[in-house]
């Protein structure tokens, strides 16, 4: 669901820019502030520190996963996992946030996977709905009175199910305020939430899986896990980073290659309305950052510029995206707990 610029005007695309600017803002003020929400059955694991390492790695296993997309059968379309729930789960809503954000912003300048105008759209509708509305009312709603594997999966499903739907609906509306009339309101939304109902439901199933994984070897990761499993997980915090960093490169680096080449939900929609993948829109602003977009993307749609049949370029993009996520999102915990220790001594 990463939008293209083509499908914004500069009002609305800068306006969302501020928008996601000033949520990654909260975010980072929150985090650098003692944490009082979200509590963890030991408070100790809730520490930044602690975070740095899976922090990092669910970054990067979230970019490799989202370079496989799966086909939506008799559609046609294929779907990728947003990853929102599944961050905000293990890290909280505003460590999740960044996370995906920092995924996202990855994926537009170095691999040209959605539009820089389109860059903070894509963080409010793949990131803001999950990690704020899908997690805290959902999610930790159906899980508050206890943990269990059925209810981790009826939870993942359902939030990933909203949230998704949350994030069509305002690309849509976002295209509909951009004043694209090639794509009228209820043709566009009429096709964008079924399409988007059905990945929804294969990510959520995806997300509980992994979210069951974690619970079984260590409930203490879930965010809200209150101790009510008898029987501790066994595995260790570093255990499950590296399981989790070994599947990362399975899926980047293997996994990707066999991808679904079916257009996604959203390309899916506008093909239908449209009879094109793609739409040709143009103005000063689209054509000056695609021209920035073009010489900073070092392996644009996951391959070389002259990959041809070659399949390198896309096992390359999968090992390097996941280490170049892995890499930020581990410098921004990084800080951010330096922030905190520093205004806690202060």
């Amino acid at each position: 669901m990463h939008m293209a610029d083509a499908l914004l005007s500069p009002v609305v695309g800068g306006t969302m820019w501020v928008a996601a600017a000033a949520t990654m803002g909260y975010c980072c003020k929150k985090l650098s502030q003692e944490e009082k929400g979200y509590k963890l059955k030991n408070p100790e694991s809730m520490d930044l520190q602690k975070k740095i390492p899976l922090m990092g790695v669910l970054g990067a296993f979230v970019f490799a996963s989202q370079m496989i997309n799966f086909t939506i059968p008799g559609t046609g379309s294929s779907g990728h996992i947003g990853g929102g729930i599944l961050l905000a789960s293990l890290l909280g809503p505003e460590a999740g946030f960044l996370t995906i954000a920092s995924v996202l912003l990855i994926q537009c300048l170095f691999f040209a996977d959605g539009g820089i105008l389109a860059l903070g759209c894509n963080m409010i509708n793949m990131g803001l709905f999950a990690c704020f509305i899908g997690f805290p009312f959902i999610y930790s709603k159906i899980l508050k009175k206890g943990y269990t594997p059925t209810k981790i999966m009826v939870a993942s499903i359902l939030a990933v199910v909203i949230s998704l739907q949350l994030g069509a609906f305002g690309v849509v509306m976002e295209t509909t305020l951009s004043g694209v009339s090639e794509l009228p309101f209820s043709t566009f939304v009429m096709l964008m939430q079924p399409i988007h109902l059905a990945i929804g439901a294969i990510e959520g199933i995806m997300t509980g899986l992994v979210l069951v994984f974690i619970y079984n070897a260590k409930p203490e990761l879930l965010i809200g896990y209150n101790g009510d499993k008898h029987v501790e997980g066994k595995a260790s915090i570093k255990s499950i980073v590296i399981t989790l960093a070994v599947v990362t490169v399975l899926i980047g680096g293997g996994l990707s290659l066999y991808a679904s080449s079916n257009p996604d939900g959203l390309e899916w929609a506008i093909q239908n309305v449209t009879g094109s993948g793609e739409l040709e829109r143009t103005n000063s602003v689209n054509e000056t950052l695609g021209g920035v977009q073009e010489k900073v993307a070092f392996l644009p749609d996951y391959t070389f510029k002259s990959d041809g049949e070659n399949t390198m370029g896309t096992t390359v993009s999968g090992v390097v995206g996941s280490a170049i996520t892995l890499g930020l999102c581990g410098v921004i915990a990084f800080g951010l707990s330096k922030a905190k220790k520093k205004e806690t001594n202060e």
